[in-house]
């Protein structure tokens, strides 16, 4: 298919800046969903960018969702006459905040989590605030290993 070239700029210029793209199977459209070019056209690039291996398909419920490739950054970025400096959105490292340090639940009186002695432990399991002795619990149906009256 002939593919206008400012058509095929538009297309790999989003492609290369976002590292992905998302066109809808619908070859009748007049227009894709984000981009001024007719949404035949985009599929077609991209299938051609996917036969060459620059660029990973993925269809799903209707939708082609492209990803490009290492190879087809560079690939594009030759095309385009990129700096090596410039990289697809998908290709950027995240700066995330520094985690803060674990902590555990809160403690008596308030405290905020850490290490609790063993020794308090301990002596919650030893209370003796268990049932009354000769204490038999009845229950409302019959189930399994309920005596039946």
């Amino acid at each position: 298919m002939l593919i206008s070239k400012q058509n095929r700029r538009i297309i790999y210029e989003n492609l290369f800046k976002e590292g992905v793209l998302v066109a809808k199977k619908d070859y009748n459209l007049s227009k894709h969903e984000d981009l001024e070019v007719p949404n035949l056209e985009v599929i077609k690039a991209l299938q051609s960018l996917t036969s060459k291996g620059l660029v990973k398909t993925q269809f799903s419920w209707q939708y082609y969702y492209y990803t490009v490739t290492p190879e087809g950054v560079e690939y594009l970025r030759e095309w385009l006459h990129l700096p090596a400096e410039i990289v697809p959105a998908t290709h950027k490292k995240v700066a995330r905040p520094a985690r803060p340090p674990p902590t555990r639940g809160p403690q008596r009186d308030g405290e905020s989590g850490g290490y609790r002695p063993r020794g308090e432990r301990d002596e919650y399991r030893k209370k003796e605030d268990g049932a009354p002795e000769g204490f038999r619990p009845q229950y409302a149906g019959v189930g399994r290993g309920a005596p039946r009256e």
